[in-house]
């Protein structure tokens, strides 16, 4: 059970609700996941919801690699709620399954079948766990994406750990018959 409750729009202030509309009036097309918890501060919440339009709908990286990286980052964080939101769209986008797989049991193997996805997925690791990416998988990035895809690439696991963190401190679950490859 999530630590804060889900409010319905009558529920909240009048600057929850302006970011309750634009939210719930956007792509996303509804309100829940992290935005359940960052819907307290409603200033964060539409700043953050900002930034997220951004880099899930309009950034240069293209789709597929984008919902690679945040299963990447949801396996790190073991954030289910991401994993549950996210392993769909990267399955629709084309990712294979045996890469969905092996993304989220964490596998150091990856059945790759294009290059791009191993780039993707050799940038991203590292960079969430230590913060740094060496300069052989930066360069196999920068010559896929190039500059600026690279600099959203990096901005896009800051904005997905960000989320994750929020799913995972106040216990934003799926679904009940949801199981996370982790778990």
């Amino acid at each position: 059970m999530s630590r804060l409750p889900q409010k319905t729009r009558e529920e909240l202030d009048a600057a929850q609700q302006v970011v309750w509309d634009r939210i719930a009036s956007g792509a996303r097309g509804g309100v829940g996941g992290p935005f359940i918890p960052l819907l307290t501060s409603a200033e964060l919440c539409a700043r953050v919801e900002q930034v997220g339009v951004f880099i899930r709908y309009e950034c240069s990286v293209p789709m597929r690699l984008r919902e690679l990286a945040i299963l990447c980052v949801g396996q790190h964080w073991k954030a289910a709620y991401e994993w549950y939101a996210h392993a769909p769209i990267a399955a629709k986008q084309g990712v294979p399954e045996a890469v969905i797989a092996a993304v989220g049991a964490g596998a150091e193997s990856i059945p790759f079948d294009s290059e791009a996805d191993r780039v993707v997925v050799d940038f991203v690791r590292p960079l969430l766990r230590t913060g740094q990416v060496a300069d052989a998988p930066y360069a196999a990035a920068q010559t896929l994406l190039g500059d600026k895809a690279t600099v959203e690439l990096t901005g896009l696991v800051g904005y997905y750990s960000l989320l994750a963190m929020q799913l995972n401190v106040f216990q934003i679950a799926p679904p009940p018959t949801f199981t996370a490859p982790w778990q």
